[in-house]
Formats: C-alpha cells, sequence, structure tokens
C-alpha cells in the first residue's frame, strides 16, 4: 500500500467543550495518512492532492467549533474518504499544550479499508 502523509499541520480553530474554548482559538496539530486510490498513472487527477486536502481541512474549519476533537477527527476522515475518494485513512488530532506539564493531548482514528497490495 502506498501512502500520502501531511505531518505538523497547525492550525488555530475553536474546539472544545469549555465557555472559553467557544470564544477563544487554541493550537491544534493534525497528522494525517492517506491511501493512494489508485496507481494509474503519474497524473495528480489518479491520486490525492494533498495541497486540496490541506485547503479543504482549513476551510471547512474556518469560522467553526467543535466540541470534541474525535468529531473533529471524524469531519476530517469523511471529507478525505468522501470527497478525495481515499479507501482509507489515519487521522490524528492534538491540542498542544492544552494542560500543564503536557505538550499535546489528542485523538487516532482511522477509517476506510486498507487497499491490498
Amino acid at each position: 500500500m502506498d501512502t500520502i502523509f501531511i505531518r505538523e499541520l497547525k492550525l488555530d480553530i475553536k474546539v472544545g467543550i469549555y465557555a472559553w474554548e467557544r470564544v477563544s482559538s487554541q493550537a491544534v496539530q493534525f497528522d494525517i495518512d492517506i491511501a493512494m486510490p489508485s496507481r494509474k498513472t503519474e497524473n495528480i487527477d489518479d491520486t490525492v492532492d494533498y495541497a486540496k486536502v490541506v485547503a479543504r481541512i482549513e476551510a471547512f474549519l474556518h469560522e467553526r467549533h467543535i466540541d470534541l476533537l474525535e468529531q473533529l477527527a471524524e469531519h476530517i476522515a469523511g471529507i478525505i474518504t468522501g470527497e478525495f475518494k481515499a479507501p482509507w485513512v489515519r487521522v490524528s488530532v492534538a491540542k498542544l499544550a492544552a494542560l500543564k506539564h503536557v505538550k499535546r493531548l489528542g485523538v487516532t482514528i482511522e477509517r476506510g479499508e486498507l487497499p491490498r497490495s
């Protein structure tokens, strides 16, 4: 299986269940692995364009509040498997420095089926 990866995508977004998290943005980091849908050609249309994935994630999160990191990861996975037709994706979402003495805390999910090589 071949994968495309996006590492350390950092965005300031509104995420969390506490009142202050609804009004203040906080730093969140995404690490994403995307199985390539095919290896037909060297044409960008036959793969996943990671620049478009990043732009789509940024657009989705613009002016939006998400309560839970699990919910956020699920939305991102749905965008990648649905809109970008990836057969499988792993999405890790972490709040940066959200708790004292903790550098990162978050969640990792996998969705879809791994293609057979």
